[in-house]
């Protein structure tokens, strides 16, 4: 059994996933619009935005969509946690995902890592950057 998130970028998931390919190195497994879909499902204003897409991360998948296109995505009460190898990779990936966010911690040393930080990317979803 697997959980996978399901995130939904209110009409930015294609920048959010050329963000993700450059950040975290995001690789496109699945990738439909609502043009794609059966006749009369899509409409003027949705036919190019992403209907579904799959990501994968590391060994983790990813599922996202324009969900209802307003613009203005809301990623409240959860985060994504990233395991990183060691330090320098861990700074790299917070770096680069805070690119245009948010620091919510910094990365830096703790009783429990050597490296851990939280961090909103430009999207507003919470990321923890951590070495395990």
């Amino acid at each position: 059994m697997q959980i996978q998130p399901y995130l939904n970028f209110d009409g930015r998931c294609d920048e959010a996933i050329a963000f993700y390919k450059k950040a975290v190195g995001a690789e496109v497994k699945v990738l439909m619009r609502w043009k794609d879909a059966p006749e009369g499902m899509s409409t003027p204003q949705n036919a190019d935005k992403v209907m579904h897409s799959s990501i994968k991360i590391g060994d983790a998948t990813v599922m996202m969509s324009d969900g209802r296109l307003t613009g203005h995505p809301e990623f409240k009460g959860i985060s994504l946690s990233l395991i990183a190898k060691d330090p320098a990779e861990a700074e790299t990936l917070f770096k680069a995902l805070g690119d245009g966010g948010q620091v919510q911690m910094p990365i830096s040393k703790t009783f429990f890592s050597p490296a851990f930080g939280m961090v909103a990317d430009k999207f507003g979803v919470s990321w923890m950057v951590v070495v395990m």
